[in-house]
């Protein structure tokens, strides 16, 4: 069943909208750690069924593992994030969606992604996502959620070039979210502690966890 959609859906996608040009200049490769993290996602899921990167952004994290063998394609709240994936890498499908819109069929993916896209949503939408991402994996499918990880809310008002912007930052701990995706029905596979990664200030935190090989 669809969610109702977040009050500040608008405005979120307002805000990447508006940073959507300077975000493209200012964040590229993530570094051999979390690169490292989707290499070993990408060798996971490969064959067992398609993949969906919720969250997309541009466009990049998609092309990256299209080129490792992954059968995946990209959603994004942002339209104009949607135009910059759809041009500079034309071998993926990408829509316009957000990750609450989506119902997927129980069992019809290989593997999900939140990478660096779900700590916008509101806290209290993060458990109704996992879940939701967690039955629509096959056996052995994972889901892979990079984020910023400490403690706290934290409004933005400006980023990106000190472009005007209106979300908020939910940091999480990683207790946290293992706590969720093992309320799910998924197993920790990997829970990768990082500093900060430029050009944000706060530390990161990637856990993967998989559907159970004989669910």
């Amino acid at each position: 069943m669809k969610m109702q959609p977040p009050a500040d859906l608008d405005a979120v996608r307002a805000s990447y909208d508006a940073v959507a040009d300077n975000y493209v200049d200012m964040v590229g490769d993530p570094g051999p750690w979390p690169r490292s993290a989707l290499d070993a996602f990408a060798e996971e899921v490969r064959g067992i069924g398609p993949v969906l990167d919720a969250g997309c952004g541009p466009g990049w994290i998609s092309d990256y593992l299209h080129h490792k063998g992954v059968d995946i394609w990209g959603i994004d709240l942002s339209p104009r994030m949607i135009e910059h994936a759809r041009q500079q890498y034309p071998a993926v499908s990408f829509e316009v969606a957000s990750v609450t819109e989506l119902d997927p069929e129980a069992g019809s993916l290989g593997g999900v992604l939140g990478w660096w896209s779900w700590f916008n949503l509101p806290r209290n939408y993060l458990p109704d996502v996992i879940a939701t991402m967690a039955r629509a994996l096959r056996p052995g499918g994972q889901l892979i959620i990079g984020t910023h990880r400490g403690a706290g809310d934290h409004p933005r008002s400006r980023c990106y070039g000190d472009v005007p912007v209106e979300w908020t930052t939910h940091l999480y701990e990683p207790e946290e979210l293992t706590t969720l995706l093992i309320a799910a029905g998924l197993e920790i596979v990997v829970d990768i502690r990082l500093p900060p990664l430029p050009p944000s200030q706060s530390p990161q935190l990637i856990v993967a966890a998989q559907r159970p090989p004989t669910a």
